[in-house]
């Protein structure tokens, strides 16, 4: 049971504001924006999805950079209200094409339409795009795609040679095209996300896949949908040794762990040939949630050294080398890595030529931060820092062992655009014909991004 929900911006402007049940105060989202931006408990550098001040729960998700909050008096599960919170950005995304500031505030109506057969009095109704169908009679005022922000290679389809800009499928799942047809095309998305972290030499010490595939139906009348995934995809260990399983990497079976499937998803062939036979629903859905362990290649190699450079100096070298394909680019890189807190000052030095690089030293969190917008498989970038560290530093203290010791880990957040680890694909996506001249358009993309790439120094 909720008490409240709004969405506010990143500057902190109210966009939408509901309150279902008077028991807290209209001014909760100042304190909650206040909170946020201040936060400075624990030494946490953001506040946490969940907290509480004078008695009022706060609850928040940030969604392309909007914040989606809700609050409460009551003690509710986290977990459930987290969820609602995501799912109520996707069924109104769904609805309006886009998620932005600028098209809430101009489909406000359609919003609070939402919101109102979503929620009632707190209480939870339903969040299905297509159950909401039937209750919803506003049409969505349709954003200028030339307002929304510029979109990167991972926001581009392929379906062979052709490609469609993102901006496909950003329509609303009750709009038509110009002259009230609609366009009929399909669209799956499989995501994933890795976690690896690097030992010291350069080992992998864990490796994980949390995969999703994604599915967009814009297709009247619901036809039957048959998604093919790869004959030699396995669940579960069967009985193999960790050995066995791991060294299956190169034997080209992908082995998932587990995996779960969306409700409408019928099972009936999947154990014999591996196909998913449904029956899509309106809107943004998860066809297949699955997890992975199996050994497989990392995207990026990160190799970190750190020695003295003098009297109160030292030298940091970070290489990071790409191991994918050329063809493929990824872009949206950031590293990171905590420097000892003696630090004052670090200068950078990048390889000669090169473009759209930034770097920076936080001096507040005494952390070293190296942005690359793009980044071509094969390729090896460095950067060298020289640190500079206070006088009032021990000299017992400095030493490359201590240096090291206060260091790092460096972590790593990227996106790779067509392009997976797991190997796992969709080989066909056939679509029930309701005449010989039906061939509404298919588009599969893979994206891979980091959830949690750690190197150890």
């Amino acid at each position: 049971m909720i008490s409240q929900f709004f969405v506010l911006s990143q500057r902190g402007d109210n966009i939408v504001f509901r309150d279902y049940r008077g028991e807290v105060a209209k001014g909760s989202a100042e304190i909650f924006f206040r909170k946020v931006k201040f936060w400075k408990e624990d030494g946490q550098e953001g506040a946490p999805p969940v907290f509480n001040v004078d008695g009022v729960s706060y609850f928040h998700v940030k969604v392309v950079g909007l914040l989606f909050v809700a609050t409460t008096r009551v003690n509710v599960s986290p977990s459930l209200v987290l969820e609602l919170l995501q799912r109520i950005a996707r069924v109104i995304k769904d609805y309006l094409g886009v998620l932005s500031e600028d098209s809430l505030r101009k489909n406000f109506v359609l919003v609070y339409e939402l919101l109102d057969e979503v929620i009632d009095f707190g209480y939870m109704q339903t969040t299905s795009t297509e159950v909401l169908k039937s209750y919803i009679f506003n049409e969505p005022i349709v954003v200028d795609a030339a307002r929304l922000q510029p979109l990167g290679p991972a926001a581009i389809f392929m379906q062979g040679t052709k490609r469609m800009p993102g901006t496909a499928i950003t329509k609303s799942v009750v709009a038509n095209e110009p002259g009230g047809r609609k366009r009929e095309e399909i669209f799956v998305d499989i995501i994933e996300k890795i976690s690896v972290i690097f030992s010291s030499s350069g080992y992998i010490l864990t490796s994980e896949i949390d995969g999703t595939i994604q599915m967009k139906s814009y297709l009247t009348g619901n036809p039957e949908i048959r998604l093919a995934l790869n004959e030699d995809l396995s669940i579960g260990r069967g009985g193999e040794s960790a050995n066995d399983y791991r060294s299956s990497y190169g034997s080209g079976a992908v082995i998932l762990d587990d995996c779960n499937f969306h409700e409408s998803v019928r099972l009936d062939g999947f154990d014999m040939d591996r196909t998913l036979a449904l029956v899509p629903p309106d809107g943004e859905f998860p066809v297949m949630n699955y997890r992975m362990t199996q050994e497989f290649k990392p995207p990026f190699h990160i190799n970190c050294l750190i020695e003295e450079a003098g009297h109160l100096k030292a030298e940091v070298i970070l290489k990071v080398r790409a191991e994918f394909p050329s063809n493929i680019t990824a872009n949206t890189v950031v590293l990171e890595m905590p420097l000892p807190k003696y630090t004052t000052r670090a200068s950078f030095e990048l390889e000669p030529g090169v473009t759209g690089q930034r770097t920076d030293f936080k001096g507040a969190n005494k952390k070293l931060e190296w942005d690359l917008e793009k980044f071509v498989g094969g390729v090896e970038h460095t950067l060298r820092a020289k640190l500079t560290f206070s006088q009032e530093l021990h000299e017992l203290w400095f030493n490359s062992a201590n240096i090291i010791k206060e260091a790092g880990p460096v972590s790593m957040t990227f996106t790779i655009p067509m392009y997976n680890v797991s190997r796992l694909q969709v080989k066909y996506l056939q679509i029930a014909k309701k005449s010989s001249s039906y061939n509404p358009y298919r588009w599969v993309r893979y994206v891979t991004q980091a959830n949690s790439y750690v190197a150890r120094i």
